[in-house]
């Protein structure tokens, strides 16, 4: 479900970038039109479940405001990204936030990687390569494979995924119910209202009149909105019950769904370096579920 709504999301995401919105506007619109929706779906679960709270400690915080702004950073990346690749190779560089979750989670957690695990993410890597391959004539250099925009840019959004899926699903575990979904729909609003009151802020003082805009665009933007608090929704109930890698792991399907959107509605075609660079790191992902 979250894969499905978070293609969706990044489909109209792409068509507001392309011209409307600036890349930070486009980034504020998917934060600014979930929100109130959050906080309805939100309230309306404690109210049928009867859930007694207690206020969310300050570990809460911690971990929910620091995967809210690396959730902001990587989205914005991803953004910048679309500008520079078609929609199916920008959506897997993002997808680099598989093998960088678990990476993470090594360094932050103790999680520690079997040797089954350590190859599939070399096999993502060389998959990276293949993707990162630059569009310019004759045979590019060894730094120039690696040290392009396009790859810095879905890399970094890859490791501020990574990070923020680290922060929910810590944010989630602090939250002092047996109810799954409760604990995620709570963390998603609070998320979610602290990312637009920051995003708003900061576009009034960078981008003036950015705002005005994303408002002019709510037609469009408040279908993204509801994306992506299905995609949150999903995502955030299955860091509750498992590992943020594992979680992100099965999202790979998402890779499939947005190669039929690029295809579809973007007409946009994909090369067969692309399609070896994607079946590389998809390859990675299924090796890191199954033999780890």
């Amino acid at each position: 479900m979250a894969a499905f709504f978070q293609t969706l999301r990044f489909m109209l995401q792409k068509q507001l970038s392309m011209g409307q919105l600036s890349a930070l506007g486009a980034t504020f619109a998917r934060f600014a039109f979930a929100a109130p929706f959050a906080a309805v779906l939100a309230t309306a679960t404690v109210l049928v479940s009867g859930a007694e709270l207690t206020p969310p400690s300050g570990l809460f915080w911690l971990y929910a405001l620091s995967g809210g702004l690396a959730q902001i950073l990587a989205t914005w990346f991803v953004v910048l990204l679309f500008a520079e690749r078609n929609f199916a190779v920008g959506i897997t560089f993002k997808k680099t936030e598989v093998i960088q979750t678990a990476i993470v989670g090594l360094i932050v957690l103790g999680d520690r990687i079997s040797l089954a695990g350590m190859c599939s993410i070399f096999l993502g890597l060389v998959g990276v390569l293949v993707l990162s391959d630059p569009a310019t004539r004759g045979r590019p250099g060894v730094l120039s494979r690696f040290f392009n925009r396009a790859a810095v840019l879905g890399l970094a959004s890859g490791a501020c995924f990574a990070i923020s899926a680290v922060g929910y699903r810590g944010a989630t575990l602090e939250i002092a119910s047996d109810l799954p979904f409760l604990r995620a729909i709570l963390t998603v609003a609070a998320v979610t209202a602290a990312q637009s009151l920051f995003m708003a802020l900061y576009l009034r003082w960078r981008e003036p009149g950015e705002v005005t805009r994303v408002w002019a665009s709510r037609f469009t933007s408040v279908w993204m909105g509801l994306a992506s608090l299905g995609g949150s929704v999903g995502w955030f109930t299955a860091f509750t019950l498992q590992n943020a890698a594992y979680v992100f792991a099965v999202g790979q399907v998402e890779v499939l769904f947005s190669m039929a959107a690029s295809v579809r509605f973007f007409r946009e075609r994909i090369t067969a370096r692309e399609f070896l660079g994607i079946a590389l790191v998809t390859g990675s992902i299924l090796l890191l579920v199954l033999l780890s």
